[in-house]
């Protein structure tokens, strides 16, 4: 017989509501490139399935090692993407087809 190691990523858990707690997800196993992180500020993700989404679609775009969100329900999400330096404009389409919406950028 042989084992199975099944590593959890917080991803599929169907009973959560959120709304109490963070989530923080990594997404592929490679190791970040740390020269080129891109931080993102996110809302309207209240859940595992909402990080889930968005990683997908970032993971879509050219260049992602790593996708990380650190997940404030119902708030303002961080997320993370190493390993390529993005256009915001692409990053804001990717979180968009996800249904969210990126903040706007202050300077």
């Amino acid at each position: 017989m042989h084992g199975t190691t099944r590593q959890d990523l917080g991803l599929t858990d169907a009973s959560c509501a959120c709304g109490t707690h963070s989530h923080t997800t990594a997404v592929n196993a490679a190791t970040p490139n740390e020269e080129s992180p891109n931080t993102f500020q996110v809302t309207g993700m209240t859940c595992s399935h909402c990080v889930a989404s968005v990683t997908k679609e970032l993971g879509k775009l050219a260049g992602p090692e790593n996708v990380t969100v650190s997940l404030v329900p119902g708030g303002v999400s961080v997320v993370t993407v190493a390993g390529a330096t993005l256009d915001r404009s692409a990053v804001a389409a990717a979180i968009d087809e996800a249904g969210y919406e990126l903040v706007a950028e202050t300077r």
